[in-house]
């Protein structure tokens, strides 16, 4: 196509060109000198090639960064998996049931961030000597049933049928139901978790983890609270 010295040009046709010949800065390689545009990062103008020079910088410093929070992120996680390693050998080390209660209570406090912890639990022991202990403190049938349909872990607000658990000034809340998951059986009962900050159990958060601890607490508990098979 031949352009007189009035044809507009348009962007697009500029890009198509260029594009369909690499050659271009080669043959005219004084325009990457010649041509300026704005600093994006300042005042005054730069030239094409320092331009493209700090396009690469800022791509390799947004990888650098991307990089850097997979890093981050990995770390996070071997932490919290070595801490629930050791959350699981010592829970097979409590051989009496209040010490069972006090370490998950202080082990959950301490390791994962949790200001207050709550168990709950409504099928009668075998175990009649526990038979009395808070943890089968009646709750609501309501509540009962709610903590039965759970798929997972709840993340976030407590519900108004759980008004009466965790009381207190708590910002966030997490409701793991406690279940013989590997017989594929209903809950049991529920691990209640509650935290002083409003951004520790999130609606959106994965619940990988609680769901690991929530597995533990149920086969910790399940050796000391029955004899028989639920």
């Amino acid at each position: 196509m031949t352009y007189t010295p009035h044809t507009a040009i348009s962007a697009d046709e500029v890009k198509d060109y260029l594009r369909n010949h690499p050659d271009f800065f080669e043959l005219h390689a004084h325009l990457l000198a010649d041509i300026t545009l704005p600093n994006p990062h300042g005042n005054g103008v730069i030239s094409l090639a320092e331009r493209q020079q700090l396009a690469q910088r800022d791509k390799i410093r947004v990888l650098e960064a991307m990089m850097a929070q997979m890093i981050k992120h990995a770390e996070e996680n071997d932490a919290i998996s070595e801490k629930v390693h050791q959350f699981s050998v010592n829970l097979l080390n409590q051989q009496s049931f209040s010490a069972l209660q006090h370490l998950i209570a202080e082990t959950l406090q301490l390791d994962f961030g949790v200001t207050q912890s709550l168990i709950r639990i409504w099928v009668k022991p075998s175990n009649n000597a526990i038979a009395q202990d808070a943890v089968f403190t009646q709750v609501s049938e309501e509540f009962n049933e709610w903590v039965m349909r759970l798929n997972q872990p709840h993340c976030g607000h407590k519900p108004d049928i759980a008004d009466n658990l965790l009381e207190g000034e708590l910002k966030s809340f997490a409701f793991v139901p406690l279940s013989k998951k590997a017989a594929n059986q209903r809950p049991f009962g529920v691990l209640i978790l509650g935290a002083d900050d409003a951004q520790r159990f999130k609606v959106d958060m994965g619940t990988l983890y609680l769901e690991h601890i929530g597995e533990l607490v149920s086969a910790a508990l399940l050796n000391h609270l029955f004899t028989l098979n639920l």
